[in-house]
């Protein structure tokens, strides 16, 4: 076989680019060359006075090993930067890290101890965070992802940390912030508030309780009035709820002013109960009644109830008036609402609405969810504990109706998994609505022309959502929330640098010029600098006797939610601008970094820090569940780059819809595998058949190259403006299965089958060869870039082997200018009209083939019947119709109407060297075994083609 080869040479494809990518082994030398030649700087030359494209990159926590999460973020974002500089956008992307917030401090508490000292704890949490952000940075580096690794964003960085102090301080001078009494979600695990991105709903078991309120003395007449009826019997109301623990701060009931109330002779007392829940709470109870009368519940409002406990002990003898509020539900319970100011937000808003001041509002419960130790009954209990003894004190009285257990959803920490509840404490907030009196005080700022709820859901309709759905789900929460709790009590973070009067318990007259001072002051040496510094470094002897020094931190998403301002405007201004184009992150970001980037934004400008908002879904496994380490489905991105490579994650990632959730296992996996050989195939096939091909002195010129390589290039034109019309929407998952569709079918199931035999039998310089090779060439070039933000270590790879002249880097590159195709449109027309035709030809062959009776297509021979356009563009190709059906011999008839097929074995011999079935194998006693195409492609002046 040797000898024949040489005897009668093909001209047989190499390259350096292996069939097999051995992409573990071989991705991490990409990474370390990407690193030495600072590549990521040449891009950013090769970009630097181009218009920009700003992705801002959403921090990911410092702490922990990256997870799949983490990967699908950081290549979606890479995906886009990488599609944006191919685009020709100096598209800078500055990674980033949220250093700051409770999950380090409880992380340095489980390592080191609790009650550390404040400067132990701050510098241990820095040097915590330094290291979980490297140690996640390599894991991020080695998925591909190109960006500022020397030199990202860490919210820790002391002129990031001193920034946010400026921007809370314009933010207070805009009148936006005030201190005030309000629940607030708060964890016991965190003794600190928490904000809504860190609350989620699991079931809890509770108790649930109905109890009695007596009518307060000398109440009688307005009941009476109200039924229409002279009572006889005592008096109560029931109330039904599931935290007995609330009970004891009881301050008021509410009714529904619209519902219908009824009046119940129980037997020795009177219930009034909401109408349509009084026969079910009745059963509860085990007591049979009978109505009296019924009030709508307007005419109920201002009656005076006893608490229950009143008979225990003096401090429970109180009021508990009925204040009517459009919050009581008449679905389940009794139709009236107990209300425990201190522990909800309804509650709250009602007592204050009726005259409550904050010093009235009974706040019993400490931060680590005890009792006050002087709190009657129930001192020093865990509030949690303490329900079976409020039964008890309630069983005393009589006035415990009924008992039991219920499971329902309940907000819990995120961090602790434990139960939170709602909790009065004076707090910082960001009001969303109307100024307050709180607010004035002493800095007497102005309310602004709209109120932060507006100017917010104005921002949130000028955004642009993918996908669209995104508005949504942001609207619904900013046009819902409550005002922003921004402050935190902890160590570990921004201060909220603050001097209290100790009597009025409002800021010092100086605090804008003190928190001037504070930010130069962190700027030099951290947030460490204000824990260090005295009240006299900032006040008088005098003044810093009537003033303590606020302990308090900022939330941890006003951190990430300020970057805008102390990262696009601060730290890395030169290489980044505002606003950005894009922020993208997961889909529960529309409560977190999206949502308090939205609000810090329209504070300082008036405006959202971005133009356009991408989510995507949550990564799950094959089967759809929540990926779990105690279930063994988790699956980690240093696994996958071990076992199969990251551009395999890659381009699972950009295989999968993203707006949805996204699945992976190893069968997934498997298929992706699968779809990456076949394009790698592809390249490799590309990338031989263009090995001797130099296009400064072997290119065709257009006019001259063949009508199928002409054709080849308009498609491939074509190709690459659908492509980057999917890409510019973000559709990653039709990208990828355009990419592998047009490697798979278009390119390496019909242009390159086709091309095989005039690419390997036609002599290497001939016009045909060339022609193949330079519409191989135009379409290498435009394919390299295409799937390069996707399969970066492989196009890289590629590109070194497919241009070693030029830049060390494919992403210093654009997107491919493919030469103007005389014609393109009908010539796209015909050909598709062609392999059409070809298609039912082969469904033919294929049948032969399952038969016996052909082997390989090239043993066949054919008719084809067509008529109309069909016949006019196969007639065009003259004898070369054989080439592109890839058979020995086909005649073509013309039809009166449809196209058919016919498939027969050739009785011809095969020439050894092109293996066509032909006349004149044999006759030439010289070169018996080839065909008369050959003899003259190798001996001769070559073939000449036209067509294909």
């Amino acid at each position: 076989m040797a000898e024949e080869a040489a005897k009668y040479p093909l001209n047989l494809p190499d390259t350096p680019f292996p069939m097999r990518g051995n992409l573990p082994q071989r991705e991490p030398g990409w990474v370390a060359a990407w690193e030495e030649k600072k590549i990521y700087d040449r891009i950013m030359d090769a970009r630097r006075d181009a218009q920009k494209f700003i992705l801002h990159d959403g921090p990911p926590y410092a702490n922990g090993n990256i997870h799949i999460g983490h990967a699908t973020n950081k290549i979606l974002k890479d995906i886009i930067v990488k599609l944006k500089d191919l685009e020709g956008y100096c598209a800078a992307y500055v990674p980033g890290w949220d250093c700051h917030g409770m999950p380090i401090e409880v992380q340095i508490e489980k390592m080191h101890g609790k009650n550390l000292p404040v400067a132990e704890m701050q510098s241990l949490c820095r040097a915590y965070a330094m290291e979980q952000s490297k140690i996640q940075m390599e894991g991020f580096k080695r998925l591909g992802v190109l960006g500022y690794w020397d030199n990202p964003y860490r919210t820790l960085n002391f002129k990031t940390e001193a920034q946010e102090v400026r921007a809370l301080k314009k933010i207070m001078e805009k009148g936006y912030v005030y201190r005030g009494l309000k629940p607030v979600n708060w964890c016991f695990d965190c003794q600190s508030a928490l904000a809504e991105a860190e609350v989620e709903y699991k079931d809890k078991e509770s108790h649930v309780i109905d109890v009695a309120f007596p009518l307060m003395k000398g109440e009688e007449a307005k009941v009476e009035a109200a039924f229409g009826v002279k009572l006889e019997k005592p008096v109560a109301t029931v109330i039904w709820t599931t935290t007995p623990w609330t009970i004891p701060a009881n301050q008021a009931l509410n009714m529904h002013p619209e519902l219908e109330y009824v009046l119940v002779d129980v037997g020795e007392r009177l219930f009034i109960l909401g109408a349509d829940l009084a026969e079910e709470s009745l059963k509860r109870y085990g007591l049979e009644g009978k109505v009296l009368a019924k009030a709508m519940g307007e005419k109920l409002g201002g009656l005076v109830f006893r608490h229950p406990m009143a008979e225990l002990h003096p401090f429970y003898d109180r009021r508990s008036p009925v204040f009517l509020a459009d919050y009581v539900e008449s679905g389940a319970g009794t139709g009236i609402v107990h209300s425990a100011p201190a522990y909800g937000s309804d509650d709250f808003v009602s007592c204050k609405k009726n005259g409550f001041t904050n010093e009235e509002i009974l706040t019993p419960v400490m931060g680590d969810g005890i009792y006050a130790e002087d709190f009657p009954l129930f001192g020093g209990l865990n509030i949690w504990k303490a329900a079976e003894k409020i039964l008890d004190a309630l069983r005393v009285t009589g006035n415990l109706m009924a008992s039991g257990r219920m499971v329902h959803s309940y907000m819990h920490c995120w961090r602790h998994k434990t139960p939170l509840i709602y909790r009065a404490t004076s707090q910082w907030f960001v009001r969303m609505d109307e100024p307050t009196e709180d607010t004035k005080g002493v800095l007497n700022t102005p309310a602004q022309p709209k109120t932060l709820r507006q100017a917010a859901l104005e921002g949130v309709r000028a955004t642009k959502f993918t996908p669209s759905w995104g508005i949504n789900r942001l609207y619904a929460m900013i046009e819902n929330r409550p005002d922003w709790c921004i402050s935190r009590q902890r160590n570990w973070g921004v201060p909220l640098p603050f001097f209290l009067h100790k009597a009025t318990g409002e800021l010092h007259p100086r605090t804008f010029e003190i928190m001037d001072q504070v930010a130069d002051m962190i700027e030099k040496g951290g947030i460490e600098a204000w824990s260090r510094a005295k009240t006299t470094d900032f006040l008088t002897e005098e003044e810093a006797s009537q003033y303590d020094k606020s302990t308090d931190i900022l939330d941890v998403w006003f951190d990430s939610g300020s970057t805008h301002y102390t990262v696009m405007r601060g730290s890395h201004e030169k290489e980044l601008k505002w606003p950005a184009d894009l922020y993208l992150e997961g889909s529960d970001q529309h409560r977190g970094w999206f949502h308090s980037s939205l609000l810090i934004g329209t504070m300082l400008d008036g405006r959202p820090p971005y133009d356009g908002l991408l989510t995507h879904g949550f990564c799950v496994d094959e089967k759809g569940m929540k990926m779990s380490k105690s279930v063994g489905n988790v699956v980690a991105p240093s696994t996958v780059n071990e076992k199969f490579g990251a551009d395999i994650l890659r381009l699972w990632v950009a295989s999968t819809d993203y707006t949805a959730e996204l699945r992976l296992g190893n069968t997934i996996l498997k298929r992706v595998v699968e779809s990456y050989r076949r394009v790698r195939n592809t390249l490799r096939f590309l990338l031989a058949n263009t090995s001797d091909f130099d296009p400064k002195t072997d290119a065709v010129p257009m006019e001259e190259m063949l009508e199928l390589d002409r054709w080849a290039v308009a498609y491939a034109a074509d190709f690459q403006k659908k492509v980057l019309a999917e890409y510019d929407e973000y559709r990653f998952h039709n990208v990828s299965g355009m990419l592998q569709s047009f490697a798979a079918t278009d390119l390496g199931g019909f242009y390159l089958d086709v091309l095989k035999d005039r690419l390997y039998t036609t002599a290497p310089k001939s016009l045909a060869r060339r022609s193949a090779q330079t519409a191989l060439w135009h379409v290498t070039s435009g394919f390299l870039r295409l799937i390069a933000p996707i399969l970066s270590f492989t196009a890289e790879e590629a590109f070194a082997v497919f241009s070693p002249n030029a830049s060390e880097t494919i992403f210093t590159e654009t997107f491919w200018t493919y030469p103007e195709v005389p014609g393109a449109e009908a010539l796209l027309a015909k050909w598709e009209v062609i392999r059409n035709a070809r298609a039912e030809m082969q469904k033919a062959i294929e049948a032969e083939r399952e038969a016996g009776r052909v082997g390989s297509s090239l043993q066949a021979e054919g008719v084809v019947r067509a008529s109309g356009e069909a016949y006019e563009a196969l007639k065009s190709l003259g004898d070369e119709l054989r080439f592109v059906m890839i058979m020995s011999k086909v005649e073509l008839e013309e039809a009166a109407e449809g196209l058919s097929v016919e498939v027969k074995a050739s009785s011809e011999k095969k020439c050894e060297r092109c293996w066509h079935y032909v006349p004149g194998v044999g006759t030439d006693a010289e070169h018996p075994g080839l065909c008369p195409r050959c003899r003259t492609n190798l001996f001769g002046s070559g073939e000449v083609r036209r067509m294909a």
